[in-house]
């Protein structure tokens, strides 16, 4: 019998309702976008594994919905994480005004050891709207937050065109994967061949 370690990573996406949360993980797992909004009921989550150095990784990533009535979804949704996505889209100034409030909540909901060290991400997305025409915060604005909050990375993003989510995902992950407590889970005999899975209807089972 052969043991391959596997690293279950936990990573919650955290916005203000249709910001494209729910998108940019269906475009990152599944390669796939619907233009049908259709919100998130209290919370959801995909998996993704990945192979990073000698590491087979599983990313749990966890969809919340951006609603005030569930955001206070209890502690036990956010303990564990080991990274926090905040998501805002560009051509709205109250999701980024908001960011305050979902940030100051993951730490008082999570209360991590070193909440100065938790690694957040901050995705900018809906770049691809009206040529970005439409956009009402600068790259430089959504940077000068970064860099209030320690420097957090920023990607902007596209759920549609598939633009910089990948590269936004691998640096979640790699983040994500500094920051993990030893949470290592032993499988027997995993196949070579890494299926990407997905757990549906909101079923945590």
């Amino acid at each position: 019998m052969s043991l391959r370690r596997r690293t279950l990573l936990k990573v919650i996406v955290l916005g203000d309702s249709g910001v494209g949360k729910t998108s940019l993980m269906n475009q990152y797992v599944h390669k796939k976008f619907s233009q049908q909004y259709k919100a998130t009921i209290g919370a959801d989550f995909v998996t993704k594994e990945l192979q990073m150095d000698d590491r087979l990784v599983t990313l749990q990533i966890w969809d919340t919905a951006g609603q005030e009535r569930f955001q206070s979804l209890g502690v036990a949704f956010y303990r564990g994480a080991d990274c926090c996505v905040l998501t805002y889209d560009v051509n709205i100034m109250r999701s980024f005004d908001d960011l305050v409030n979902w940030h100051e909540e993951f730490l008082k909901q999570a209360s991590p050891p070193d909440p100065k060290t938790f690694p957040f991400i901050l995705l900018g997305n809906k770049i691809d709207i009206d040529g970005g025409n439409r956009r009402v915060v600068s790259e430089q604005r959504a940077m000068e937050w970064c860099a209030s909050k320690g420097n957090m990375p920023y990607f902007e993003t596209s759920a549609k065109d598939d633009y910089n989510v990948d590269a936004a995902f691998l640096t979640i992950a790699k983040s994500a994967l500094a920051n993990e407590h030893d949470q290592h889970i032993y499988f027997q005999n995993i196949p070579d061949a890494i299926s990407v899975t997905e757990q549906g209807d909101g079923c945590a089972c």
